[in-house]
């Protein structure tokens, strides 16, 4: 696959994060209607992990069956510290975001204005200064995707880098429910330019982490990349099932969760029965 092609696919899996973000400036959606798309989305995700991590396992379990243990300690070190470096990033960046909230808050669910004019940019209200974070979170676990994209497309791994693209591009079009929640309850509605910039914040990463990732080709490097990407897919899977229990039945939840690994398997079947 050319850097062009791949670079292009990068692009496209970060774009569909503006697919979600007009939902800031709507009213009245049904908090059960989200609650689906989330558990779809949820669902895909539990897919592209499985994928993922299939990926950054296979090489040390041919190590382990060859019998090579400098080799199998090499890969499996490998493997677990992307894999605990792509979870524990965005658990301690959440920590640290909750924290800063909880600093803005003068009590339970008021926030102090004296507190944000004196720590943030004029001109920006205490949930959009909670889309920003939320954003930049979602940028971190989306550049570790797209390591993971330019990697299998380095390797020649057309299928899994157009599975991943196609995967990560639905989920992507729905973290942008997740950065303008905070903003459903705001009494003026969202600037575009804000919304934009909210976009390219969260999906600008899965491009430049394509970029990266396309630039080198070595098993090492591309099984620290899966472990990474699957690191931080656990976590958002957790943070979103968080999401349905709050807001949807746990029906609805499960029946997104299975559209959405069917919506998976599917395409990577179709992919593989196209011989691509």
């Amino acid at each position: 696959m050319s850097t062009a092609q791949t670079l292009l696919l990068g692009a496209i899996a970060g774009l569909t994060i503006f697919l979600g973000l007009p939902m800031g400036r709507m009213r009245g959606l049904s908090p059960k209607l989200k609650a689906f798309f989330t558990a779809t989305a949820t669902g895909i995700l539990l897919f592209l992990f499985w994928d993922v991590l299939s990926e950054a396992i296979d090489p040390v379990q041919g190590a382990l069956q060859a019998k090579t243990w400098g080799r199998f300690a090499g890969v499996s070190s490998i493997a677990l510290a992307g894999f605990v470096a792509g979870l524990m990033s965005l658990v301690y960046y959440d920590t640290w975001m909750k924290k800063r909230q909880r600093k803005a808050m003068l009590g339970p669910g008021a926030a102090s204005v004296a507190e944000f004019s004196r720590t943030h940019k004029p001109g920006l209200s205490a949930a959009q200064w909670l889309s920003v974070f939320i954003a930049t979170g979602i940028g971190l676990h989306n550049f570790s995707e797209g390591l993971a994209i330019g990697q299998s497309a380095a390797q020649d791994l057309k299928s899994l880098a157009l599975v991943l693209v196609i995967g990560f591009g639905l989920h992507n079009a729905t973290e942008g429910f997740g950065i303008v929640g905070p903003l459903s309850g705001e009494a003026e509605l969202p600037s575009w330019r804000f919304l934009g910039l909210m976009g390219v914040i969260g999906g600008a990463p899965t491009f430049v982490g394509t970029a990266i990732g396309h630039s080198w080709t070595s098993e090492n490097l591309s099984i620290l990349f899966f472990a990474l990407a699957a690191g931080s897919i656990f976590y958002v899977v957790a943070e979103l099932l968080n999401v349905c229990r709050t807001f949807g039945s746990k029906a609805l939840t499960a029946w997104g969760v299975v559209l959405g690994l069917t919506l998976g398997f599917a395409t990577d079947f179709i992919l593989v029965a196209a011989g691509v």
